[in-house]
């Protein structure tokens, strides 16, 4: 699937691309995929008329046949499945070592009307509301044209599947699964045997800096590489006017009484106390206590976080102290770079640890 920065990426070139017509394009999502493969289901890759890509699915050979694959659907405006494995003759992923298998939908792009659910995916990331978005691609085992319903909390925000029954067992469905990622149903409705792309939709992770340190000002603009928004927080207004914030970045001056009324915070947010004043940042992380955040770090040395933890203010509150992964951090730049490595830890649900197992085979 795609991450929420490529999301927008994409959100953006398709509102580009339906405001710019007449242009040809085509729309490539991983519906499928078994073994080891250079994405997930879910992802989406958009190829423009002149061959250019926004979103890449891989920089190898996988990636230039679906670009071929996705010139011809633009030309002849029908949809298509396209499988790679070792019987289909176009054994790529063999080619690369991968040795996986994967089944891409292509879609023309002919019609304005061919992306129109692009408006309930914009609207649901800039409102920061989770939503679903499921997609009819094939009835009985023959693809069809693409037809999308999402949703967010149970209200359709768009839906041209134009079967209630059929989209209330995807959502009922949905509602009844265990874990958050993307699958393939496959569902009866008044058409035949409904294969259908189910995806989560998250907003960008928010990540909230607060302190006006060397550490913090070499964070934000890796958050912001990383798609991120960004916001730093510091009590001292005059400090933040001093500083020479990276474009995009947002400045809250909040004190520790005021930081939850000035900053909105979700589930989809992480917060960075470094300050460098410990009572500072006690007050900070205290005022965090029952924040929806899915991560709370606060910086400093081993000495310095038994100290915060041994106040009453903190106490039962789960912060990642020191904050940062172990991987030997001495200089502001490589502090930042171990802090962003483990909130990605962590919003991924992963251990942070080597990709590879102690008999050296990759995870």
């Amino acid at each position: 699937m795609n991450s929420a920065h490529e999301l927008s990426t994409l959100i953006d070139a398709l509102l580009t691309l339906r405001r710019d017509r007449p242009s040809k394009a085509a729309l490539a999502t991983l519906t499928r995929t078994s073994g080891s493969t250079f994405r997930r289901p879910g992802t989406h890759m958009l190829v423009l008329g002149d061959g250019r890509v926004v979103c890449e699915l891989s920089g190898g050979c996988p990636q230039r046949d679906i670009v071929a694959q996705a010139l011809e659907v633009t030309t002849s405006t029908l949809p298509r499945l396209v499988r790679y494995n070792a019987d289909s003759g176009l054994d790529v992923l063999m080619e690369m070592g991968c040795g996986g298998e994967l089944e891409v939908l292509i879609e023309p792009l002919a019609t304005t009307h061919a992306t129109d659910f692009v408006d309930a995916l914009a609207q649901c990331l800039s409102e920061r509301r989770c939503a679903y978005m499921a997609t009819l691609f094939a009835v009985d085992g023959t693809v069809v044209m693409p037809q999308r319903v999402l949703w967010s909390e149970h209200v359709v925000l768009h839906d041209d599947i134009v079967d209630p029954a059929l989209t209330q067992s995807i959502v009922g469905a949905i509602a009844s699964a265990t874990n958050k990622h993307t699958i393939a149903l496959n569902l009866p409705s008044a058409r035949g045997a409904a294969d259908v792309l189910v995806e989560p939709i998250d907003p960008p992770h928010a990540l909230v800096v607060i302190g006006s340190s060397a550490a913090a000002r070499a964070l934000l603009p890796l958050a912001r590489a990383l798609g991120w928004q960004t916001t730093l927080v510091d009590h001292d207004p005059a400090r933040l006017q001093a500083m020479h914030l990276p474009a995009g970045l947002d400045a809250v001056c909040a004190t520790p009484g005021n930081l939850r009324s000035a900053l909105p915070l979700d589930a989809q947010s992480s917060v960075v106390v470094m300050t460098h004043n410990l009572e500072q940042d006690i007050a900070y992380l205290g005022a965090l206590r029952g924040a929806p955040v899915a991560y709370i770090g606060a910086l400093g040395s081993r000495e310095r976080v038994a100290r915060m933890r041994s106040t009453s203010v903190l106490a039962g509150l789960h912060v990642h102290a020191p904050a940062g992964l172990d991987i030997g951090s001495e200089t502001p730049e490589e502090i930042a770079l171990a802090i962003a490595a483990e909130i990605m830890a962590v919003i991924n649900h992963r251990s942070g640890g080597p990709l590879r197992d102690n008999e050296g085979a990759i995870h």
